[in-house]
Formats: C-alpha cells, structure tokens, sequence
C-alpha cells in the first residue's frame, strides 16, 4: 500500500465497520458485504479495528478460528481472531441459554474449550521469539469448557474467504462459558466432545481436532496481538477454536454441546432485537 492509497483504505474500512455496527445493533440482516471487501488480514483487522472502537462495550476475551489450507498459505496465518465482548458472555445454568439470532443473517454454534488468562503475558520465551504452547501455558488459570456463538449480519461471512471472516468481529457474537475442568493439565490432550442439534448428534471431537491444541491458538493470539497494539488481561476468555465443527442454526432450534464427565451445556437461538447502548 502506498502512501496516497492509505487514507482512502482507512476510509473504506470506517465505513465497513460503522456498517456492520449499525446492523448489529439493530438486530439486521445485510444482503451483501458493505463495502470494498478486505484483500489480506491487515486490512481485515484493521476493519475489525474500526468496529471495536464504534462498539459499545468492553473486551472481555477473544475467540480463534481455523483457516484452512490452502487460504492458510495465501493469507499467511492459519487461524483469525475476533474479540468477544462483556454484554455477550453468558454464564451456562441448568435451563439452556437463549441468545439472538439476526434473521437472514448468520448463526452457528461451537463446542470450545475456553482458556482463562490468570494475568497478562509479559515475558516472552526469549528475546525476538514468538510465543508458543509452552512458553503460554504459565499464563492460564483455568480451562472451561464452553459454545461459542458464531453470528453476523452478514449470511454469507464464511463463504469469501477468511479476511472477510476476520473482518466482522471475526464472526463473533458470543460465549456461554461453562465449568472449569479439573486437571486440564495432565488432561488436555485427551479431552472429547460432541454437538447436537434439536436431539441430532451433528459432531464429534476434542481439543485434538484444533491445530496444535487450545494452548496453541493462545500463542498465535499473543502474536497476533502484539502486531496490533493490543494486550490480554488476567481474567479474559480465550475461545479457542471449533473442537466439533462450525455448526449452523435457524432461530427456533436448540443445540448441546457435551462434554462427557466435565458436563453439558444447552442453548437455544431467539430472534436478535436492537442492542440497549
């Protein structure tokens, strides 16, 4: 990007952003992607930028998302990120947790395992080197497990690519966060999980199923955010990655999430209606 090209770049981004906020906001399907569609992650982050200073609230974690080959190449990275904010974290109970769909949008449901950050990661594991699965594993108080919520206003956010993915909260709109699972660190590995849908089992997996493992997905995170200024802090919620599949849901259908000894958790999609500001 050259420098007379970079204003008119910040200038489309703004408008993407302020574009995708409004339609969230106010609870509404966009039938195309607003804007000049972001050609690599830099300018994907720097819309999701935009849109985290436009929104109103605060982050409270992050969640990772697989690129797969061969876009893993071509975009350089093999997952993305989006941020996951307070008023869209909610606490798992014995009744399932309603939360909002956008009609004609997109909605999904993920089996996670949710890391929770016990202070913010200053030390790196060397001078110049990234971080990776050891060098953050000090750093996590406790593993959760955990449905995110995949949502946008946008139904075809999934289907142009992972910059446009990345670019829209990285298809985020929320985290029910479930019990801690005791001994995460002798079991990590090993951990299983299966989703259904309205009684159907519709996938199975485990913290195997996400490359490299939960505590790999922090690493690309911390590396991640240092290139964008950004820092986590103790107490935030890392959504690691799809440990079953990114499973679509229509309002009106229910979804399990299990994870055998360390417990359940169900929800059920309602119609999205304006955000209180």
């Amino acid at each position: 990007m050259n420098a007379a090209s970079a204003p008119a770049v910040r200038s489309g981004t703004e408008a993407v952003a302020a574009r995708f906020v409004e339609a969230r906001l106010a609870g509404r399907a966009l039938s195309a992607y607003p804007g000049p569609a972001p050609v690599d992650m830099a300018m994907a982050y720097a819309t999701q930028d935009a849109a985290i200073a436009a929104w109103p609230d605060r982050i409270v974690g992050w969640k990772l998302g697989r690129i797969p080959a061969p876009l893993d190449v071509r975009f350089g990275a093999g997952r993305l990120a989006g941020p996951v904010f307070s008023r869209n974290v909610w606490r798992a109970g014995p009744e399932p947790t309603a939360f909002g769909a956008i009609l004609g949008g997109f909605t999904a449901v993920e089996a996670e395992y949710v890391l929770e950050i016990a202070e913010r990661p200053t030390v790196r594991p060397g001078s110049g080197e990234p971080w990776d699965a050891e060098s953050v594993a000090p750093y996590v108080a406790a593993v959760h497990i955990g449905i995110e919520i995949a949502g946008s206003p946008f139904s075809g956010i999934n289907d142009h690519g992972p910059a446009v993915t990345a670019s829209d909260f990285g298809n985020n709109a929320g985290l029910i966060l479930g019990g801690s699972i005791a001994n995460w660190r002798e079991r990590l590995d090993d951990l299983t999980c299966r989703m259904e849908i309205d009684g159907v089992e519709i996938g199975k997996g485990g913290a195997r199923s996400i490359p490299g493992g939960p505590l790999d997905s922090l690493a690309f995170l911390l590396n991640l955010l240092e290139t964008r200024g950004r820092r986590l802090d103790a107490g935030q919620l890392i959504s690691t990655g799809a440990a079953t599949g990114v499973h679509r849901m229509e309002i009106g259908q229910s979804a399990v999430a299990d994870f055998g000894d360390d417990g359940r958790i169900a929800c059920c999609a309602v119609p999205a209606v304006g955000a209180v500001t």
